[in-house]
């Protein structure tokens, strides 16, 4: 008996540095994201400044390029502000990555300063949300209308979480328990997580598949 916990210890001490080894990795995806995203801004700026440069002389042309800039601005201030600054840092780090694959992100989030739920938790659960929602959308084809719905925010004094993804339809179930189809070391790990979170804290959790969608959701008691 003792042999077989060593054994089995082993399994699963190898397969939680892969799981982690995989956030890693992801996650520095994402910072080189955000530093993509950066330099393109910087660049941008650049080429701004020299446009207003040229136009110095010209005040009614200079305004009119303002105007245009500012409502150039306004679109692609995409930044989620939920009022905690570790759920924005998962978020903002997860919308940039979603969006370079060119799918298509709409998400509103609203986080009280003060919760009950450990904000490690919430990030890890966030984050596993988000991950097996992008692994859902890269499986269909690039001219595909992929897509990710996100939503974060209060419900009856609870904190309700909901991703929805467009899918390809091949969702795995067995048992009647979705499962992931990943082909990793670190096979269903997100999915064991989200599940031992929401049950951590005593909430509900709730997976939902139709033709062309996926839904997750999540309602945490504050």
């Amino acid at each position: 008996m003792l042999l077989f916990d060593k054994l089995f210890g082993k399994i699963i001490d190898r397969r939680i540095a892969a799981y982690q080894s995989d956030l890693i990795e992801k996650h520095c995806q994402e910072v080189q994201n955000i530093y993509k995203t950066m330099r393109g801004w910087r660049h941008d700026y650049h080429n701004h400044i020299q446009a207003m440069l040229a136009l110095t002389e010209k005040p009614d042309q200079i305004r009119e390029y303002l105007l245009k800039l500012n409502a150039d601005l306004a679109q692609v201030d995409t930044v989620i502000k939920t009022g905690n600054v570790m759920v924005d840092a998962i978020l903002n780090s997860k919308i940039s990555l979603i969006g370079s694959y060119n799918i298509t992100v709409t998400a509103k989030a609203a986080v009280p300063p003060e919760i009950s739920v450990s904000e490690i938790d919430l990030c890890v659960l966030i984050g596993n949300f988000l991950d097996n929602a992008l692994e859902a959308c890269l499986k269909q084809p690039e001219n595909a209308n992929r897509f990710i719905r996100i939503y974060v925010g209060l419900l009856k004094e609870q904190l309700y979480i909901y991703v929805a993804n467009s899918t390809d339809g091949m969702t795995k179930k067995l048992g009647g328990i979705y499962r992931s189809t990943k082909n990793s070391p670190s096979h269903g790990f997100g999915i064991m997580r989200i599940d031992s979170i929401v049950e951590k804290y005593g909430g509900r959790l709730n997976r939902q598949h139709d033709e062309g969608i996926f839904a997750t959701e999540a309602v945490l008691p504050l």
